[in-house]
């Protein structure tokens, strides 16, 4: 009895044993699987959902925007910069968006990370483009935007055709760092590719079924949209919310407005306009918001609004304009 005794309790502890051992095994592959991926930062947040969709599994992702942050005056951290530092990858939207990221560059040159432009080979709308027609925006602010954004409009990722395009280069971009892995690239990217194109569609769904084709907006990101959709941007302010117009020129857009019937004025989530609400008043005009996805806010990333969540809301905010 005693020898039995001993023998059940020699088993039970050679069980525990095995399974704290097993247990530590599978938490040292779990961590090396962890330190295997592919550490990721982006600057606007549609560059880091591309990422984690694309890269799955193998990647860690982030943005180095805080919630609800203006793209155009962020300034990284000493903080933020040893983290790019570390990263295997930095991927930033170029052609002048990030006015930081040549600095970063220049900084960060014999450091491991890979830098990549996402819009790099692509054609980008002029920074005047937007203020041809409508309003007499064009001198001062067409010298005001480029000095700001360059020669180009950068906010590409509002466009879903762009947006495949620069996901193409986020998947070469993950193959070239991590070539085991290309499979899962492939496929990840082919999906994301076909809810881009489905957005598309429902972008020329809304568009076939619009009694108009213009918006007031309180700030010129939207220009893409005109370009692909024919919707036609009237703004308050400049490619940067930091370029506001004249009296002149403000009155100019609140004439435009009157003179287009216009109902409804576009408000963004990340940035408040004391200009864009002078206008509303003298209109008479009822808010909308839509969501430039520069940087999700606190609310988007709590309720787990991603990318396509956040453009249907504004696909809903411009079915309701447009009729």
């Amino acid at each position: 009895m005693k020898l039995k005794n001993i023998l059940s309790i020699a088993l039970a502890s050679t069980l525990t044993l095995f399974g704290c051992s097993k247990q530590e095994q599978t938490n040292e592959a779990k961590s090396e699987e962890k330190n295997d991926q592919l550490i990721v930062y982006t600057t606007v947040y549609p560059l880091q959902h591309f990422a984690q969709q694309i890269g799955g599994e193998h990647v860690q992702v982030e943005s180095v925007y805080p919630p609800g942050v203006d793209a155009h005056t962020y300034e990284p951290t000493a903080k933020t910069m040893q983290q790019i530092a570390d990263a295997d990858a930095f991927i930033y939207i170029g052609q002048g968006m990030e006015g930081f990221v040549d600095r970063i560059i220049q900084t960060l040159q014999n450091e491991k990370v890979e830098f990549v432009e996402a819009t790099k080979g692509m054609e980008l709308l002029p920074a005047n483009h937007n203020h041809e027609d409508e309003h007499a925006h064009e001198d001062e602010h067409a010298h005001e935007d480029e000095h700001h954004h360059g020669d180009v409009d950068p906010h590409v990722w509002l466009d879903p055709i762009y947006s495949i395009q620069m996901a193409e280069t986020i998947k070469q971009t993950f193959i070239q760092l991590k070539p085991e892995a290309k499979e899962n690239f492939e496929q990840n990217f082919t999906s994301l590719k076909q809810q881009l194109e489905q957005l598309d569609g429902e972008f020329q769904q809304l568009m076939k079924e619009a009694k108009r084709n213009d918006i007031l907006v309180a700030h010129a990101a939207y220009g893409y949209w005109e370009k692909r959709y024919g919707i036609k941007q009237i703004s308050v302010t400049g490619l940067s919310p930091t370029n506001e117009p004249s009296q002149k020129q403000l009155a100019s857009i609140i004439q435009t407005a009157k003179e287009h019937n216009i109902r409804y004025i576009f408000f963004e989530q990340n940035v408040t306009s004391k200009i864009a609400e002078v206008v509303k008043n003298e209109i008479g005009a009822d808010v909308l918001i839509l969501h430039n996805l520069e940087a999700r806010t606190n609310d988007d990333i709590k309720n787990n609004k991603d990318y396509f969540a956040i453009m249907n809301e504004n696909i809903l905010a411009l079915k309701k304009a447009l009729q």
